[in-house]
């Protein structure tokens, strides 16, 4: 949402302008990457490639049209694009999840005016095989909410059942929306609620599908997935980005990739830490070599920080909101 970004990212500027991720050294795949393509600016979902080690499958926002991208993160450069056929003109592309069927889920699924469309979109498309510039069939889901219209930029595909899920957006908390045992043509599919979840703005299934990681602007948490409902949380350390959008984890499971909108926005890695600190073992480390909202010691003041900053420029932001209604009035 870029209205509220604009205010934010002023917040954050004066908040925190020395809080910049720290990233490690490191080449090859699967590393933290800059976006190169000039024609992504508003990278909003990513998806790791299986067919492709070191692929990540992402698409802009809005305005852009039925095109997703494929970029190889040794390079940050785009090794092909995609144009869908088949579906209509995209409205507010939000996600893109990879099933395990094999085929890449996109969900236009953004509603900025505060859900005043009675449904929204998910297109599916097998993941090409070879990386070149193509144009692929696609399919064309409906999808309406049981509860009534509602923005979202989440969307999730279960590696292991298959099965679609959608976060809402809400600045008082959003909720998890569960689809049908499997999509169908021709008739709306009704996606209905079974989880509180917070603000979000992205989310991604852990490969085993035994963890769902949810992600906002200021910070990401994890939650325990078990016969599809969430279990118990914790904190996930995530880096602070200017416009946090989108995260997905690698494709063999070991670390969790964190994107941002922009022009030549970055992916930042952050491994997990799979020793005792984690609690369950799937806990991404704070020090891993990827990436931390600060710089710290390792005992955890990274996490803490980053909440602390997070509430911080909620605070600043409402100032800000408050001060420009006023003058509005004035």
């Amino acid at each position: 949402m870029r209205s509220y970004l604009t205010v934010s990212g002023a917040a954050a500027l004066l908040l925190v302008a020395g809080a910049a991720p720290v990233v490690a050294a490191g080449d090859g795949a699967d590393r933290s990457f800059t976006i190169e393509d000039p024609r992504i600016t508003e990278s909003s979902g990513l998806a790791a490639s299986r067919v492709h080690p070191g692929v990540y499958w992402t698409h802009n926002d809005s305005d852009d049209g039925p095109y997703v991208y494929a970029v190889d993160s040794r390079t940050g450069k785009t090794v092909a694009t995609i144009t869908m056929r088949g579906v209509g003109r995209p409205r507010d592309v939000e996600a893109i999840s990879l099933g395990p069927d094999g085929n890449l889920y996109v969900g236009d699924i953004g509603d900025n005016r505060n859900g005043s469309w009675d449904h929204v979109w998910i297109y599916r498309f097998p993941e090409p095989k070879q990386l070149r510039d193509a144009t692929v069939d696609a399919t064309q889901f409906d999808v309406k909410y049981a509860d009534g219209p509602r923005n979202a930029e989440a969307l999730m595909v279960h590696p292991t059942t298959g099965r679609v899920y959608i976060a809402s957006k809400n600045e008082d908390g959003g909720g998890l929306y569960e689809g049908p045992a499997k999509l169908s043509t021709g008739t709306t599919n009704v996606f209905r609620k079974v989880g509180e979840v917070p603000w979000v703005t992205d989310g991604a299934f852990s490969p085993d599908g035994r963890e769902l990681v949810l992600r906002s602007y200021f910070s990401a948490r994890g939650y325990v997935f078990e016969n599809g409902r969430l279990g118990a949380d914790h904190a996930v350390s995530a880096p602070f980005q200017r416009q946090a959008e989108s995260v997905t984890y690698t494709a063999d499971g070991s670390a969790l990739m964190f994107g941002t909108e922009g022009e030549r926005s970055d992916v930042v890695r952050v491994d997990i830490d799979r020793g005792s600190g984690g609690g369950d073992g799937r806990s991404p480390s704070k020090d891993s070599g990827g990436a931390s909202s600060s710089a710290g010691d390792g005992s955890g003041n990274e996490t803490k920080g980053s909440t602390l900053v997070g509430a911080l420029v909620l605070v600043a932001v409402g100032a800000l909101v408050l001060m420009n209604r006023r003058r509005k009035r004035g």
